[in-house]
């Protein structure tokens, strides 16, 4: 008798689910004439014409092939591939996300071994940590002025948070013989960081930097659809002023994608960073 390890269990109910999931939306959907199909009666009083709604799986899967086949077309200003698209929301998330890397783990170094810098920014992180992202963004362009700058600003701002805080945390809960030890061994402040507080922190480090990514990447999305010009946020935003539901759903599903693989990198390295025993 053939027997499934957990993990391909879980991988047929997965697809097993999905299956199902797709049968249903194509079934939920009423079928639509094309414009070719129409008589001339439907076509003068209009009845029986297509209408905007929400695309079958088929379709979906129909542009998926179109868009995939050639994601890198440029053809202008509004009509680019989806992989250009993606690609400078990336560029964005990702500049934007070590900009604040650079600033929140040393600044979180810091606040964790320091009670005194702690009392004095906690007033401060409490304050602008709840401000959401996107209210930055009407002070960004009058202060930048460049969409592009703009953007990158909004994805520092929501990023540093979690990595601030959780950095701040990692290093607070450093267990207190292990720093003694290296006082007793005469480590100065730096070498101590840098051997004993970062490695037993690292952990926690790796959690917040995994945070980060997810909510830039979900922010930039947003962002994109304020600033426009390029990215998948305009993508979205650019389809439906469009009315091509079709293209609509597609780029909500490569959002998806992408920021599942994003999130899975990072899971990756969190499996690799192990606490210092």
């Amino acid at each position: 008798m053939l027997t499934l390890s957990l993990n391909q269990r879980a991988a047929l109910l997965s697809v097993l689910l999905l299956v199902v999931g797709l049968l249903a939306w194509e079934a939920a959907i009423p079928a639509q004439k094309a414009v070719g199909e129409l008589t001339e009666y439907e076509i003068l009083t209009g009845a029986g014409a297509p209408k905007a709604g929400v695309p079958p799986p088929s379709q979906v899967i129909a542009k998926a092939w179109e868009q995939l086949s050639d994601p890198f077309y440029d053809a202008g200003p509004n009509d680019k591939g989806i992989g250009i698209q993606i690609g400078y929301s990336i560029y964005r998330v990702l500049t934007g996300y070590f900009l604040a890397a650079l600033v929140a783990i040393p600044l979180g170094f810091l606040i964790g071994m320091s009670p005194v810098a702690y009392k004095a920014l906690n007033p401060f992180i409490q304050v602008l940590r709840p401000i959401s992202p996107l209210a930055w963004m009407p002070l960004a362009l009058f202060i930048i002025g460049d969409s592009e700058a703009s953007a990158i600003f909004v994805i520092f701002i929501c990023s540093i948070w979690p990595m601030l805080i959780n950095t701040a945390f990692g290093v607070a809960g450093v267990r207190e013989d292990w720093i003694n030890v290296a006082r007793t061994h005469e480590l100065g402040a730096l070498k101590t960081a840098f051997t004993v507080i970062l490695p037993a922190a690292a952990p926690t480090i790796v959690t917040g930097m995994r945070i980060s990514i997810g909510i830039a990447w979900l922010v930039i999305v947003a962002a994109e659809m304020l600033v426009g010009g390029t990215g998948i946020g305009y993508y979205v935003w650019n389809e439906w002023n469009n009315l091509d539901l079709t293209s609509v759903v597609f780029s909500i599903l490569m959002i998806g994608v992408v920021g599942m693989l994003l999130d899975a990198m990072f899971g990756l390295l969190q499996r690799r960073v192990t606490y210092v025993e």
